[in-house]
């Protein structure tokens, strides 16, 4: 009986987590053999809240020290208040953890890693070793260029970004 009961909290508990989440279809591969970048299973708040001024940036790109900053900073978000409440904060927070680059979770997060040093936070992506590393043939006159924009803008030249595919073949650089 009391497995029985067990057996029930737990399925329970999966129907609820269910409730906060949805499953990607399996991605095209990634450029260098990494795979998609986005986790198979996507928090949806992240993805209304990110998503609604920017891409949605995935976990991968940065380890857990980096989310905790980012996150605990949301009122002086790059120049914006993108404040939360806290228990949606909590939730993405909770989510971008166990995807981050060092969760273990994904191959391109392991790469991030590799070319971070143990007590790197970085702020952003872009000054990442990995990002500098794998963009380091684009000149600073093509982020500059109005169609770009800037660094960060990874969905004007990763035609495939929303889906977490950054594959090298899907690359176009607008003029």
């Amino acid at each position: 009986m009391n497995y029985l009961l067990r057996g029930i909290g737990v399925v329970s508990a999966v129907g609820v987590f269910s409730l906060l989440t949805f499953s990607l279809p399996s991605g095209e591969a990634h450029g260098d053999g990494g795979g998609t970048v986005l986790p198979r299973t996507i928090n949806k708040a992240w993805q209304q809240e990110c998503a609604s001024c920017h891409l949605a940036y995935s976990p991968a790109f940065l380890p857990k020290a980096s989310w905790r900053r980012l996150m605990g900073e949301l009122d002086r978000h790059f120049g914006e208040n993108a404040s939360l409440d806290p228990a949606t904060q909590a939730d993405i927070l909770h989510f971008l953890e166990a995807n981050a680059a060092d969760s273990g979770t994904s191959r391109i997060g392991n790469k991030v890693m590799k070319r971070m040093q143990a007590n790197e936070a970085p702020l952003r992506i872009t000054e990442t070793r990995w990002f500098v590393h794998k963009h380091d043939e684009v000149s600073k006159s093509v982020w500059s260029r109005k169609s770009v924009g800037s660094a960060a803008n990874c969905t004007a030249c990763h035609r495939q970004a929303e889906q977490g595919v950054f594959d090298d073949d899907t690359v176009r650089i607008p003029k």
